[in-house]
């Protein structure tokens, strides 16, 4: 049998085709992703707060996990981001905006956000960087089977890890017996009244009263301050703290409420926020989602179809205590507590 030509001229054909392989993987958009003629548009929509330059956030945590998958922004992938700035409001028309850029996912922060992005689009793939209880706020059929365009990590696997958090606040703290709570929606209609309802349950077992506060329309400092009064008037003995973008803007202000007005113990649904002034934090790391997010957008790039992409619960919480706030409450925290945390801020 006749040789080919290339093999007369001393290449054999498995040999080129090899190179030819290595040639393809070297131009290749990224090494988990489809090959196209230009970057994928990924859309970010968040209801949270504008990215700060040089600290940590929702969006920079996203790029290290694609950084991480070896995407390159500007090479492999651009984004288009949209925040509200805590007025959710704003968030249907961002979604919409996303839509129309025709971009090829929409990775969403907070549950009203996927919420905004299902009802703009039932074709682009959504990816949720955290979402609450998906399943029962309807955004999902189910866990293993998503079965419409939204997928990704939630970030609660329901409603009880408030009731924990409340219980450690006790532990920590036998004397409370008024808590205050700030939560952005606290009606039937908002995707907090399952964690408030098992909240009010464990309070009744704890003999604590709840002195809920809805922080939804917070729009300015003064706004919060308001609430914040209102807390010590109630004479609260201690403040329950969701994670809502509301809490975050206006941390500031609650920590100088926390250590110079009203001195009272703090459980905080922000973990991170425990470092900065907080008593104790019980809840998932949120940067820890949006890197986490990055391997599904990897996988729509792929090919993958967000219906059959199993969304991911948390299999991990984090309980910190910072030993410092105690200190300066005059609190002598019990030595279960300790032994519980993950991480202890001397």
């Amino acid at each position: 049998m006749r040789q080919s030509r290339l093999e007369d001229a001393g290449m054999p054909w498995v040999v080129l085709r090899f190179a030819l392989i290595l040639v393809a993987l070297s131009v290749s958009p990224a090494p988990h992703a489809l090959a196209q003629d230009k970057p994928w548009r990924i859309g970010f929509l968040s209801g949270g707060l504008p990215p700060v330059p040089d600290k940590p956030g929702d969006l920079a945590a996203f790029r290290q996990g694609l950084d991480g998958l070896g995407y390159q922004e500007g090479r492999n992938y651009v984004i288009e981001d949209r925040v509200a700035d805590t007025d959710a409001s704003r968030l249907p028309a961002l979604a919409k905006e996303l839509v129309e850029r025709r971009v090829d996912v929409i990775v969403t922060i907070g549950t009203p956000a996927v919420r905004a992005a299902k009802e703009a689009t039932t074709t682009i793939p959504i990816i949720m960087a955290g979402g609450n209880d998906p399943v029962g706020n309807g955004l999902i059929a189910s866990l293993a089977r998503p079965g419409g365009n939204v997928t990704g990590v939630a970030h609660t696997p329901g409603p009880e890890i408030a009731g924990k958090g409340l219980q450690l606040l006790k532990e920590a703290a036998p004397h409370i017996s008024r808590v205050a709570v700030l939560a952005a929606g606290v009606g039937p209609e908002s995707y907090h009244f399952p964690s408030l309802n098992v909240l009010r349950a464990v309070a009744g077992e704890l003999s604590v009263t709840l002195l809920v506060h809805d922080v939804t329309k917070v729009r300015s400092a003064g706004d919060f301050n308001a609430i914040l009064s209102a807390i010590m008037e109630e004479r609260a003995d201690a403040v329950f703290v969701f994670p809502d973008f509301q809490n975050r803007k206006h941390k500031d202000a609650l920590f100088d409420f926390l250590s110079t007005k009203h001195r009272v113990p703090s459980m905080f649904q922000h973990i991170d926020l425990v470092e900065e002034g907080g008593l104790l934090g019980y809840y998932t790391d949120f940067f820890e989602l949006r890197r986490k997010s990055a391997s599904y957008v990897d996988k729509i790039f792929k090919g993958a179809s967000a219906a059959d992409l199993p969304v991911e619960e948390p299999s991990r919480f984090v309980f910190i205590v910072n030993l410092g706030t105690a200190k300066m409450l005059g609190l002598m925290l019990p030595q279960a507590i300790l032994i519980f945390a993950d991480k202890i801020i001397e």
